[in-house]
């Protein structure tokens, strides 16, 4: 029997909740597909692994040298090499109903030095409609790293959200733009069937316990079908939770590179079955709003 669609939203963890109450915990915009989820919050640390935090932080001036001396003046860390456009996305203070916040996350790419682009459902209101505007949680982008432990990377936080009038598709502004990683190129001509897309996310490593990756997930897709502003796809491998999308690999880039620098994008994650299992993936085209995701980027 074929399976339905789920979208690769937030996966629901808790953080200071306040006044939410156990059934509510198991709510939210991935129950859909998870009757049986186990939130990574609420398991002891051995049984969900160590996870790297990965902040932007350069190394310390050496003890005890004098201010003018050279081996104080540190160069901005530079950025991966493989893949740098990739961008995740997290957040710790996501409203609930009734009260209290959880975490939630979501992967993305630079397509412009001051914007990140990922899927639209992963900025919404209190009862997962997607908004635009100024986001009501603080959104923090991480671009350039391939694990949460590499030096390098940029941090930035989102400002402000455009939600794409035709698919489940945003642009976000960062609040200071990133200068020293190229950004992914726009795709604006319809793909074809058959043609072959590398994946990058940092979506978690189960369908049940919720919890973004520490390293940067990869495999490689087939178009399959071709819709009005989606496209489907199908994995050119044995699908496993590190090669194909699971929860918090919304808007997960799908792309073509000669390079693994440089990139054109073609479509970003939204929806599939239930990882790893076997279904078509459901991805918002970027041909159908390249012209509007421009003009946001001018604006």
């Amino acid at each position: 029997m074929k399976r339905s669609s789920k979208t690769r939203g937030f996966g629901r963890q808790f953080a200071l909740a306040v006044a939410v109450t156990v059934g509510a915990a198991g709510a939210g915009l991935y129950t859909a597909s998870s009757r049986n989820q186990v939130h990574a919050a609420d398991l002891p640390a051995q049984a969900v692994g160590a996870q790297g935090q990965g902040k932007d932080q350069g190394e310390p001036a050496g003890v005890g040298e004098p201010a003018s001396s050279p081996a104080t003046l540190t160069s901005p860390p530079i950025p991966n090499a493989v893949l740098p456009f990739n961008a995740k996305l997290t957040s710790h203070d996501i409203p609930v109903e009734g009260g209290g916040v959880r975490t939630g996350g979501c992967s993305g790419a630079l397509i412009d030095s001051g914007w990140v682009i990922t899927a639209g459902h992963c900025f919404h209101d209190l009862r997962d409609n997607r908004v635009g505007g100024r986001p009501k949680y603080h959104m923090t982008v991480v671009v350039g790293k391939n694990k949460d432990s590499d030096s390098g990377g940029a941090t930035r936080q989102v400002v402000d959200v455009r939600q794409s009038p035709l698919n489940d598709l945003a642009v976000a502004k960062l609040d200071t733009p990133i200068t020293d990683i190229i950004p992914l190129t726009l795709d604006d001509q319809k793909a074809a069937v058959g043609k072959q897309l590398e994946f990058a996310g940092w979506g978690s490593l189960s369908a049940t316990v919720i919890q973004q990756t520490d390293h940067l997930k990869r495999g490689r897709f087939a178009i399959s079908a071709i819709h009005s502003s989606t496209y489907e796809a199908q994995p050119l491998a044995a699908r496993t939770v590190e090669n194909s999308p699971c929860p918090d690999d919304s808007g997960s880039p799908y792309f073509v590179s000669s390079d693994q620098v440089h990139g054109v994008l073609v479509a970003i994650e939204d929806a599939g079955p239930d990882c790893p299992q076997p279904g078509n993936e459901t991805l918002a085209r970027i041909d159908v709003v390249a012209d509007w995701i421009h003009q946001q980027l001018g604006n």
